[in-house]
């Protein structure tokens, strides 16, 4: 354990922060001055200043939604008993609105099916798993993009063929008077209220989080609890594991630590990294960039202008053998979910950052001709980016050598998560041989403030078993693909570097660029 780790804890409702001092002493002290815990705490919307102060009127709901959700538990209760016999729970809508529930419900042993995507593979795979006994559960903020919308129609589609009722088959999570909430009615389907103006990573405890994994049978009961513990801690100037993480974190940049590396520390809550990293990202407008690594001797985990952070659910376990973790994260899930949202949001006063601040509109899903491939090796089509080299290996290199010293590589893959799963190992793979940050998501991209600073590489796929999206003009396939251009063309807007892998193959392409990058040196 890092020297490091061994100076004083904060602790609150049986979650400690560790390490937190040797980092953000000055910038505690300076919050504390200004009375930043109290204020946030109280949910003052001028803390980051008069141009963010409308955008957080509306949104610090996530402060309290702890509360609004328990009112929610009965009728939670209630449906689930009532729809006992729908064992199957899929979770559909855009990523930033499914996140928070999908890493909820896998940190609590009751994982949801989620659809985020609009790749036929998982789509096919959900909707051949029991459609009779599925409960679909829509999730947007206002109404439903092109993607979900081909969810819902592939479902009832389904249902039509094989005779349930619909309506009673679908549980929507938004706003009130939202056009979905309005569809939902026409539909005749369950409404769940989601907290005002509380999206993306800030709604994990709210509805968008709670539901799905309620009705999946994970205790959300204990979650609400356990963030309610930690609740008396935050106007708190000392024993706030909420501010010490915060003031760590918004100091780091100073010290010339850009990078956040989110380890999991194997005492559970593995997912957590993928949901704080892009709560960070949101709140810091891409001062912070939040790299999700696999375990704690990863690439990326540690190294300079890291912040090396282990999370984990045990108290005093600190990160595994042989890693320095500067800070450790250490308690129940809801505490968690509490600390790192008032974290991230006292990190973005320090970095004087709006963490509200809506990320930058995703592009249309039109299709785009990419026009022929620079090269064609096995099972790989490259589509170089003018002045790259036209093949596998020099295009990577060329990638890889261009990143500067505050840029980072962001992997995007437009596949199948769990088919395609084995291409996630071309994150470490590529961060040992750059040793600069290596990011990796499955398509399609939630809009991040950290494009502005980034390469990018974008792996698309060849659909052998498309899928028709009942009622539209164009399959799931076709939708996948329009989405991935829609990406290519908003990163190119922003004048940033992209080179599109495109496997013809896709079993034998993942297994050639894995290869590929395995003996790639920089």
């Amino acid at each position: 354990m890092s020297d490091l780790l061994a100076g004083r804890a904060d602790m609150a409702a049986g979650l400690a922060v560790r390490g937190a001092d040797a980092l953000g002493a000055s910038a505690r002290a300076t919050l504390v001055a200004h009375d930043v815990p109290a204020r946030l705490a109280a949910a003052d919307p001028a803390l980051w200043g008069p141009a963010a102060e409308s955008a957080a009127l509306d949104r610090l709901g996530w402060l309290h939604a702890h509360r609004r959700s328990r009112d929610l538990l009965p009728q939670l209760a209630e449906l689930a008993a009532e729809l006992s016999d729908l064992d199957h729970v899929v979770l559909a809508g855009a990523r930033g609105d499914t996140l928070a529930a999908e890493v909820l419900a896998e940190c609590l042993g009751r994982p949801v099916t989620v659809l985020d995507t609009a790749d036929p593979g998982p789509v096919r795979a959900a909707l051949a798993d029991r459609p009779a006994r599925t409960l679909l559960v829509l999730a947007a903020r206002h109404g439903l993009d092109r993607t979900t919308d081909a969810h819902l129609r592939a479902y009832r589609q389904a249902w039509a063929d094989e005779g349930p009722d619909a309506a009673r088959h679908v549980v929507v999570v938004t706003e009130p008077g939202t056009d979905l909430a309005a569809r939902a009615d026409e539909l005749g389907a369950v409404v769940l209220p989601a907290e005002p103006g509380v999206t993306g990573p800030w709604a994990a405890l709210t509805a968008f989080g709670v539901v799905p994994a309620a009705l999946a049978g994970a205790p959300v009961a204990e979650v609400l609890d356990e963030a309610e513990a930690l609740t008396a801690a935050l106007d708190r100037d000392r024993d706030n594991p909420g501010l010490a993480l915060g003031a760590a974190l918004g100091a780091a940049p100073g010290e010339g630590r850009h990078t956040v590396a989110l380890v999991p520390d194997g005492t559970g809550l593995d997912g957590l990294g993928r949901w704080a990293g892009a709560l960070l990202a949101d709140a810091t407008g891409g001062r912070l960039l939040p790299v999700a690594v696999e375990s704690p001797d990863s690439p990326g985990a540690t190294g300079p202008g890291v912040l090396t952070v282990g999370l984990g659910g045990a108290l005093g376990a600190g990160v595994g053998p042989g890693v320095a973790a500067d800070v450790a994260v250490n308690g129940p899930l809801g505490a968690h979910l509490l600390t790192w949202t008032y974290a991230a949001a006292t990190a973005a006063v320090t970095l004087r950052t709006d963490p509200f601040a809506a990320p930058a509109a995703a592009a249309a899903d039109d299709e785009a001709d990419s026009g022929p491939p620079s090269s064609v090796e096995d099972a790989i089509e490259v589509y170089a980016p003018s002045g790259a080299p036209a093949d596998l290996t020099g295009a990577l290199c060329w990638l890889l050598d261009g990143l500067g010293e505050r840029e980072h590589l962001a992997v995007t893959a437009y596949l199948d998560p769990r088919a395609d799963a084995a291409l996630a190992g071309l994150r470490p793979l590529l961060a040992r041989h750059t040793r600069r940050p290596v990011t990796f998501t499955w398509g399609p991209r939630r809009p991040e403030h950290t494009d502005t600073r980034g390469r990018h590489l974008q792996i698309t796929g060849a659909v052998t078993d498309d899928l028709e999206v009942p009622g539209r003009p164009y399959t799931f396939a076709q939708l996948q693909a329009a989405q991935a251009a829609g990406d290519r063309r908003a990163l190119a807007g922003r004048e940033r570097p992209v080179l599109r892998l495109h496997l013809t193959k896709r079993a034998a392409g993942v297994a050639q660029l894995l290869d590929t990058a395995g003996r790639t040196r920089t």
